[in-house]
């Protein structure tokens, strides 16, 4: 058995809470440091699971920890900069999404990985939903033909009700609304999941989008403490795929009724498929060949279990198998994400999308529309 991935935590939120709880669950990982600027919260998440070392900036890690690799959980606004430093000391790193906060910004993430030879990617992890795999598989095999059209949403409702916990008062989401803390709303927080789920099912890029953002009115004066609530907490997106197929995209954290729920309806000239994950659970529904065609009949497909993407980035590091979705992938999503938010600014106006060469040894710099 290949020797163990030394691993380290950068950031001790909900968030590294899963990725953490998801390392222990594999043999071949030893879990060495943490990180956080928050003595309480380090030292609190580090007792709970048992981690030795723990340090306040990655820079003090980076000089005094022996370490492989790297989960990188700080706020989107830190992955930049927090990512850009592992790699350049030689760190492999799982960044959490979305890659950065604008897209030059992620092509130069892109570069600094391609330079450094390390394994990267992003924690896109709806990418661990069966339903998704087995759609995806169908799709690239021809079962429902040419891609016409397509319906995806995805709903949470944590502004609306207190199943998630209290907003209001709990940093861990009031940083979600605002801004100045970073957050790109729900576009940024949750879009991004979405905009994934249906184009890497469809297997196609997309070359025009649309939007329309949303914030609205959540306290007095549209703050709480320290917090402006100025980041979108709705978002609905016309989308135009390389094929010509179009397709509408939505988001919003005021989906009363859904705790975290995606779904897709994806329709080709020979027959159309149906994926959802709601309750955590996946499923899968065609209506294809003889039921496409006579009984506009839908079924139930079987669905195997796929490796999550934490088992994924460890065997990408001991094994050399593919590191996907990698830094390139959420390069590509962040151009979909600043033209959505410019979209919106400019009234919605369609904006162009200059696809990366799948095929280039390094990113293609290019302006923003």
């Amino acid at each position: 058995m290949a020797a163990p991935v030394r691993l380290l935590i950068l950031g001790t939120g909900n968030m590294g809470r899963t990725h953490v709880e998801a390392y222990k669950q594999m043999e071949n990982v030893e879990i060495v440091a943490g990180v956080d600027a928050r003595p309480d919260a380090l030292n609190a998440f580090c007792d709970e699971f048992g981690i030795a070392q723990r340090y306040h900036t990655l820079d003090e890690a980076i000089l005094q920890c022996d370490f492989d690799a790297a989960s990188n959980v700080t706020p989107d606004a830190a992955h930049y900069a927090t990512s850009m430093s592992l790699l350049a000391s030689g760190k492999h790193v799982l960044c959490e999404k979305p890659l950065t906060t604008d897209f030059a910004l992620a092509l130069e993430m892109v570069a600094a990985a391609q330079a450094a030879g390390k394994v990267n990617m992003l924690n896109l992890s709806y990418r661990n939903v069966p339903a998704l795999q087995a759609a995806a598989k169908l799709v690239a095999d021809g079962a429902i033909g040419e891609i016409r059209h397509f319906d995806a949403s995805y709903l949470q409702s944590w502004l609306t009700q207190p199943a998630w916990g209290d907003w209001k008062t709990d940093p861990a989401w009031l940083w979600r609304l605002s801004t100045a803390h970073g957050s790109k709303g729900v576009l940024g927080d949750v879009g991004i999941h979405i905009i994934d789920y249906a184009t890497f099912i469809a297997g196609l890029s997309p070359v025009q989008v649309s939007a329309r953002l949303k914030t609205f009115h959540k306290a007095p004066f549209d703050r709480i403490g320290d917090y402006p609530l100025d980041a979108n907490d709705s978002a609905v997106m016309h989308l135009e795929l390389e094929n010509g197929a179009l397709g509408t995209i939505s988001a919003t954290r005021f989906a009363s009724g859904h705790h975290n729920d995606l779904y897709l309806r994806i329709y080709g000239d020979l027959g159309a498929l149906e994926v959802s994950f709601e309750d955590a659970t996946s499923v899968l529904r065609s209506c294809i060949g003889p039921d496409a065609l006579l009984s506009q009949t839908w079924s139930d497909v079987a669905c195997p279990p796929v490796p999550t993407v934490y088992e994924r980035f460890i065997s990408a590091i001991q094994n050399g198998t593919p590191s996907e979705p990698d830094f390139k992938r959420g390069a590509q999503l962040q151009e979909v994400l600043d033209l959505a938010q410019r979209s919106d600014e400019l009234e919605s106006r369609a904006l162009h999308i200059n696809p990366v060469d799948p095929n280039a040894a390094e990113p293609i710099p290019r302006e923003l529309l």
